[in-house]
């Protein structure tokens, strides 16, 4: 890690003011030059227990980069991850605040909650089935922090991986009767297509996009638990949020999910 404690305290700091205050900041690979990956998700880590301090509640994890085209982008070959905490979701159907969100952009997503704990060393594919309960359509609203999303790896990941809110469906789904890898999705704003794709899209599947998470919060020592949340990655492009619209994702086989904003 090449920050001290210091460092990793302020730039989480920047992050939590610029949230609060809607004021964007700079790309922290600038403020903090030499900024690493393992110094990012310690900044992240760090934002995350100020606000299980300030009440919140962990409810699982979010997988991002799972895009080809995306981690070509940024110069990267494997995903991220960031925490989903429970005042990060809204039902379908309730007005968003635009205030909550910050530079805000929607994808579709598919939703997993898991039965059972995923905390085996070096968990197979066949481990991560057995765990998922259930699947539902998501739509996964990201932001950042940073000024004009000007960022790289470390300033995605230093921001919860540009996370700000979720929405999910409430007619679960098994395993068995969704065809994740060729479901095909189509997201509409107001009526008008906006965005589509396929599971194929998520990592070539979206079960391989939770295999990744559930492998690498086993290392980082935070296993997924039994009753969490994990969103796998968009199956499509993601389109920027306009104030007062409604955006629905059909996910083939999953159903469709709703979010409306103020």
């Amino acid at each position: 890690m090449t920050l001290d404690p210091n460092s990793i305290a302020e730039a989480a700091k920047l992050l939590r003011d610029a949230q609060a205050t809607g004021y964007w900041i700079a790309p922290l690979r600038d403020t903090f030059p030499g900024l690493d990956v393992d110094a990012a998700y310690a900044i992240q880590k760090l934002n995350t227990e100020f606000a299980l301090a300030a009440g919140a509640r962990l409810v699982g994890a979010k997988i991002g980069l799972t895009s080809p085209a995306v981690q070509k982008q940024l110069g990267v070959d494997s995903p991220d991850y960031g925490v989903l905490l429970d005042d990060m979701g809204y039902p379908e159907g309730m007005p968003i605040p635009m205030t909550r969100l910050q530079q805000p952009k929607i994808e579709a997503e598919v939703a997993f909650v898991l039965g059972r704990d995923l905390d085996l060393q070096n968990p197979t594919i066949v481990d991560v089935i057995n765990a998922i309960d259930y699947c539902l359509p998501a739509l996964e609203i990201v932001g950042s922090r940073i000024d004009g999303w000007n960022i790289k790896l470390v300033d995605t990941v230093a921001d919860n991986a540009s996370s700000s809110a979720w929405v999910i469906g409430a007619a679960p789904k098994k395993l068995h009767e969704v065809d994740l890898r060729a479901c095909a999705m189509t997201m509409t704003r107001d009526g008008e297509v906006v965005s589509s794709g396929t599971g194929a899209a998520c990592l070539g599947h979206p079960l391989n996009a939770v295999l990744w998470l559930a492998r690498t919060m086993v290392r980082v020592g935070a296993p997924l638990k039994a009753g969490q949340l994990v969103l796998s990655g968009a199956l499509g492009p993601m389109v920027p949020v306009e104030a007062g619209k409604t955006y629905t994702a059909q996910i083939e086989g999953l159903g469709s999910v709703t979010a409306v904003f103020e």
